[in-house]
């Protein structure tokens, strides 16, 4: 008589919790050495500024290829080589900087390099957890979306602590320690269990989702979900230099640090107590604290109040993110690897407007960083209105698709 072995998806879980740890890798290693590459290789800042640039909008290019191409190719695949992609741009950025004619162009191509690694992590990862046979899938979701917030904050401290103790100079050596995650990672995603999410040819097209009212939703969603996170985290250290007069170093700790922090923190809290609380609810609630939050940072004349308004807005976005994906994926469970790519495009999206508008408003403003805090404070006032509008769409929408 032969046994089966049940597949372990744990062992599936834990890959996905290091991609998301390896996409914060990608996301926040380059810009702890930008005046280090401004000084090396005498880039100007204005060029320097493109690298994220550059980061963002590959991840949208991938984000709209995964809509369409990554279920011809297979998740496994897709998944295995996001890890490739992301431990050859981390290498590449020690190296191909010296390598090649203009240090720039090096730079450029490692950061293409890790960002395809990026975006298809932040499409595929989700879905990936979604087809697992878990008893919660919202609190699994807010949960696996914490350890991007734990590897911001490692990636942050534990290169600042390599940097005071082996000289910035060794700033390669940091890079290539980095890669060692996603080089882990590949044997895990190319042995775990993967599911489809949608049988083969059952998943809605994109052309479908555009005329389901239900995406749309969720689209806006989506994107004051990333304006919200971002236009507060872009902006965390130097609101906190301008309003405290603290050192650079001290701000880049006490912003963007303790703001990941709180928002691991609101995603752990639901990952574990999320069963007791409705989901829809909770982020209209968060929606309403991250507005507070706003208003504290922007409207107190109390340098530590607003610092507080600042840290704990990452506790009120936290959970907005995963938490649109859940419940996008309950009320269209046909929408599949387009639906998670297209509204993985919007975040992004919304991540790239918020501090924009921020930014904007500020320099109309006399470079004043508050009045440009409180405009953005519109971001989670429209995911509050649209939760309520969601809240009050038929439940059919999800069956007629």
């Amino acid at each position: 008589m032969t046994t089966t072995s049940k597949p372990n998806y744990k062992k599936t879980l834990r890959a996905c919790y290091l991609g998301f740890i390896t996409q914060a890798i990608a996301a926040n290693f380059a810009p702890l050495i930008f005046l280090k590459l401004h000084n090396d290789y005498q880039i100007p800042l204005g060029m320097i500024a493109l690298i994220p640039t550059a980061f963002f909008f590959t991840q949208l290019i991938v984000d709209v290829f995964c809509a369409k191409f990554v279920d011809r190719i297979g998740y496994r695949a897709s998944i295995v080589a996001s890890e490739i992609f992301s431990a050859v741009g981390l290498v590449a950025l020690a190296f191909l900087p010296e390598l090649l004619p203009s240090a720039f162009a090096g730079i450029m191509i490692s950061v293409v390099l890790y960002a395809i690694g990026s975006g298809l992590i932040e499409v595929l990862c989700s879905p990936i957890v979604e087809a697992c046979p878990f008893e919660n899938k919202e609190k699994t979701m807010s949960l696996l979306h914490s350890f991007y917030c734990w590897g911001w904050l490692g990636v942050t401290v534990i290169s600042s602590l390599l940097f005071t103790a082996f000289g910035i100079d060794n700033w390669k050596y940091v890079a290539c320690f980095w890669a060692l995650i996603p080089l882990y990672n590949i044997y895990n995603f190319a042995t775990c269990p993967i599911e489809k999410l949608v049988d083969s040819g059952k998943g809605m097209t994109i052309l479908q989702l555009f005329k389901s009212p239900l995406f749309w939703v969720a689209v806006v969603l989506m994107v004051c979900s990333g304006a919200s996170e971002l236009s507060m985290a872009q902006w965390a250290s130097a609101f906190v230099e301008s309003g405290l007069g603290l050192s650079k170093t001290v701000c880049d700790l006490a912003g963007p640090c303790l703001f990941a922090v709180t928002m691991g923190i609101c995603r752990v809290f639901y990952g574990k107590f999320g069963d007791k609380v409705e989901l829809t609810k909770f982020m209209i609630g968060s929606g309403l604290l991250c507005l507070i939050c706003y208003i504290m940072a922007s409207l107190s004349h109390n340098a530590v109040v607003a610092l507080a308004g600042c840290v704990l807005c990452g506790f009120s976005v936290g959970i907005m993110w995963p938490g649109t994906l859940s419940i996008s994926s309950k009320k269209i469970p046909t929408g599949g690897t387009a639906m998670f790519a297209l509204l993985a495009m919007a975040g992004d999206l919304g991540g790239s407007i918020g501090p924009s508008a921020v930014g904007m408003i500020s320099q109309k403003a006399g470079d004043n960083l508050q009045q440009g805090l409180f405009f953005g404070g519109i971001f989670p006032v429209l995911l509050v209105v649209f939760l309520i509008i969601l809240k009050f769409m038929k439940e059919s929408e999800s069956e007629k698709n």
